[in-house]
């Protein structure tokens, strides 16, 4: 038998998640407007930051890494490659194969994208928190990461 503290504490835990969740989807939201309408879905955005984080790759190994059918990768990779995003070079181990990397200017559309994002919310926790609140925002923080640390 469960107790009353053991549910009010599942409770509480609960209406927290909700609150977080919401919370970080406006967080997300804002950021996202501070670099103006992006037309890239989600999907290809995710391709980009794959091959930001592990380099160059192949679409097969992309649509592995994001769990894509090879055919949908080739599409979203197709839209990539048309906006100058992303460069092909054969595979030296294998030349049926395409290796694909960021360009000069997708490195430096994502630089000054996370620039913007950073100054718009730099600016706001200075002019909407105290000293004391920017405190406790970074307590909270540390708890966050926390939540998503292994």
């Amino acid at each position: 038998m469960i107790n009353s503290s053991d549910q009010r504490a599942s409770a509480r835990a609960g209406a927290l998640a909700e609150d977080l969740r919401s919370l970080v989807g406006k967080l997300k939201r804002r950021l996202r407007e501070q670099t103006g309408p992006e037309e890239l879905t989600p999907s290809q955005v995710s391709v980009l930051l794959r091959l930001e984080k592990d380099g160059p790759a192949t679409v097969s190994s992309l649509a592995r890494s994001e769990k894509m059918r090879p055919q949908s990768m080739s599409t979203a990779v197709a839209v990539l490659l048309d906006a100058g995003l992303v460069s092909g070079a054969p595979d030296p181990a294998d030349g049926r194969q395409t290796i694909l990397s960021l360009t000069k200017a997708c490195r430096e559309r994502i630089r000054v994208g996370r620039a913007a994002r950073q100054d718009w919310l730099s600016r706001t926790i200075s002019a909407r928190l105290s000293p004391r609140e920017q405190d406790e925002l970074a307590a909270a923080v540390s708890l966050l990461k926390r939540l998503v640390d292994d």
